[in-house]
């Protein structure tokens, strides 16, 4: 059983910058794959960003590739999700979320009900 608290949401202007973090209790969180993805009112879940168990592989969605960067402390058992240049498309609830396993198939990788653990969300607001 994992459990993942995200932290770090908030209200910003375009263009600035927040970090997400997701703290996962446990003691085999580098056994994991772990994602963050999105939702905004009336829209599905989506794939944001992806970090393998290493670290050393990252995968991103186009919308946000160039200015989100992924990354991860096995040792803190923490996940992040830095985000430069916000846009107001870009406001949702952030969800963190882990998958058991060390593959990084892009087919399971990206899609929300590949996951078995997820976080309770993060709120982030980009006013314009």
């Amino acid at each position: 059983q994992v459990q993942l608290v995200e932290s770090g949401g908030g209200l910003v202007q375009a263009g600035g910058s927040l970090r997400l973090s997701c703290a996962a209790s446990g003691r085999t969180f580098n056994s994991y794959l772990m994602g963050w993805f999105r939702q905004a009112p009336g829209k599905e879940r989506e794939f944001v960003a992806a970090v393998d168990w290493s670290g050393g592989w990252t995968y991103y969605a186009d919308s946000v590739k160039g200015r989100f960067t992924i990354s991860r402390d096995n040792a803190k058992n923490t996940v992040y999700l830095q985000m430069n240049s916000l846009k107001p498309e870009d406001t949702a609830v952030y969800y963190c979320a882990a998958r058991r396993g060390y593959d990084t198939i892009l087919t399971l990788t990206t899609r929300p009900g590949a996951y078995d653990y997820w976080g309770q969300g993060t709120q982030v607001t980009v006013s314009s």
